[in-house]
């Protein structure tokens, strides 16, 4: 029987994977260290921003499924007042940001917290973006797929649309790196981080659709069940 890991492991190349896996943690753990270094000045100016716009508490909590599904807790800065409607549903996500953590959300500096995360080799600089566990169950055999590497501060999907996807086609992209992934990729994606935040997020219609007909593949070809979205 196929089993998931046969999509993008066998032989040589789960050995290449491996030491690769080893060689981006060392590397991105000394990234961290380096960056948290130099960001705490900026660090301590938002968190200080942060207090006077919304008040306490700073940091936003939540637990989201890591490598191999496990639950770790990621941190962010705190972008959004806990305002709800009359009926007591928090209201919409732009009713609840000031310019200020608007501002932070669009440059990702709300996710600088998550250096944290890197050094406890919780996550990685790139990777597919850490989710919630009850979303990776809904995704069935490829949301343990997608949790065969670590979840990353950006990831394929983040430089590929993000916002302006389906989670369909996130999946895709996700699945699709999982299957491709290299240093050599890694790197591609920090760059398009950065033309991201500094141009806006734009769908790759040429990227998606490569992801998307390899989803399709791989579902055909395999056991692999089908989800619902």
């Amino acid at each position: 029987m196929l089993t998931i890991d046969n999509h993008v492991r066998s032989g040589s190349r789960k050995f290449g994977l491996e030491r690769q896996s080893i060689l981006k943690k060392i590397f991105d753990r000394l990234i961290a260290i380096v960056l948290l270094i130099f960001s705490l000045p900026l660090t301590i100016a938002i968190a200080a921003c942060i207090w006077v716009a919304l008040g306490r508490p700073i940091f936003f909590s939540q637990s989201r499924a890591g490598l191999g599904a496990r639950n770790f807790t990621i941190l962010k800065f705190r972008t959004m007042r806990n305002d709800r409607g009359p009926d007591g549903i928090l209201l919409p996500d732009h009713m609840r940001e000031t310019r200020f953590t608007r501002l932070l959300r669009r440059t990702r500096l709300d996710e600088l917290p998550q250096l944290i995360s890197i050094l406890r080799s919780d996550m990685a600089f790139v990777g597919p973006r850490p989710l919630l566990s009850p979303t990776i169950v809904e995704f069935g055999e490829l949301g343990q797929l997608r949790c065969t590497v670590d979840p990353g501060m950006t990831g394929w999907a983040q430089v590929n649309g993000n916002t302006h996807l389906t989670a369909r086609q996130k999946l895709a992209l996700d699945i699709w790196y999982v299957a491709h992934q290299s240093l050599a990729l890694d790197m591609l994606i920090v760059l398009l981080t950065v033309r991201t935040i500094v141009l806006g997020e734009k769908t790759n219609q040429r990227r998606l659709e490569i992801a998307e007909k390899y989803l399709e593949t791989i579902t055909a070809k395999s056991p692999i069940k089908r989800t619902g979205l």
